[in-house]
């Protein structure tokens, strides 16, 4: 690697650099059990490995794989905000790859859902001429689709982060199911472990009544990261919602109502197509 520099993104990089090479990786929703072969093997090649994980076990494991990993949780702080944070973890990876080192980011779930400082940390390298993929793997979702026995072809399926679905008023179909996302966090904008649900979920819940009723079936669900326990998995009235205990993890699904009825006109017309 040669001494020149010049100026990237997010400051100096060096002007040849033969082994930079980021690669973003999911360990999947389940602990250990969900990590693929391949990126299990990026893990064990790279020169650095950086994670944000939230169980120790699985940093642990990480840690076995290889002894450089590094979290990146320490970029959290109360108060601070979850935007502010996020941005602290890209510069800190990139920083890792403009040392001419292959660098492997280690995510819980899979890295592109919910996920932030991944993809902008990819695009940021490549902006910057290094090589930089990101690896597919097992998420909440799709422990959530086994679990509770859902095909998303079946009927369609919208999915919203809930914050973001109240206070852009999104505008969504109640004959599909409906998937809302951290609706434990509604309105959070740190991280905060004794934020207070209530008040967001008593929100969302009103505004769910208006399309479905106050005694429409919804399930809190919580995906489970170990083999040895059962995912949760609460069904309540629509209006009991709020009382309903919940978590950073809690997911909530709204089944959707009767489907609407088929336009046989046009039935016909894509019938007489064959």
């Amino acid at each position: 690697m040669t001494e020149q520099t010049h100026e990237g993104v997010g400051g100096p990089v060096p002007e040849t650099m033969d082994n930079a090479q980021l690669v973003v990786v999911g360990t999947g929703f389940r602990a250990i059990g969900d990590l693929t072969v391949e990126a299990r093997a990026c893990l064990e090649q790279a020169d650095k490995v950086l994670c944000l994980i939230g169980d120790p076990l699985v940093t642990r494991h990480i840690g076995a794989l290889n002894a450089s990993v590094e979290t990146l949780d320490v970029h959290y702080a109360v108060g601070k905000p979850r935007s502010a944070s996020y941005e602290d973890m890209v510069e800190h990876i990139l920083s890792e790859v403009r040392r001419d080192q292959f660098v492997c980011v280690a995510l819980y779930g899979h890295p592109g859902v919910f996920a932030y400082p991944g993809h902008e940390a990819i695009r940021r390298a490549r902006l910057e001429g290094i090589a930089a993929r990101m690896l597919p793997a097992c998420s909440a979702e799709d422990w959530l689709f086994a679990d509770l026995g859902l095909d998303p072809g079946e009927r369609g399926c919208q999915s919203f982060e809930a914050t973001d679905f109240l206070i852009r008023h999104r505008v969504f179909d109640p004959t599909g199911l409906l998937i809302l996302w951290q609706v434990g966090v509604i309105g959070m904008m740190d991280r905060d472990p004794g934020y207070d649900a209530r008040p967001g979920v008593t929100i969302l819940a009103d505004a769910l009544v208006a399309s479905y009723g106050s005694d429409h079936p919804v399930t809190v669900y919580e995906a489970s990261p170990y083999v040895t326990a059962e995912p949760r998995m609460t069904t309540v009235p629509l209006a009991k919602l709020p009382d309903t205990p919940l978590s950073a993890a809690s997911t909530l699904v709204v089944p959707p109502l009767p489907p609407r009825p088929v336009d046989r006109e046009l039935l016909g017309r894509l019938a007489a197509r064959r």
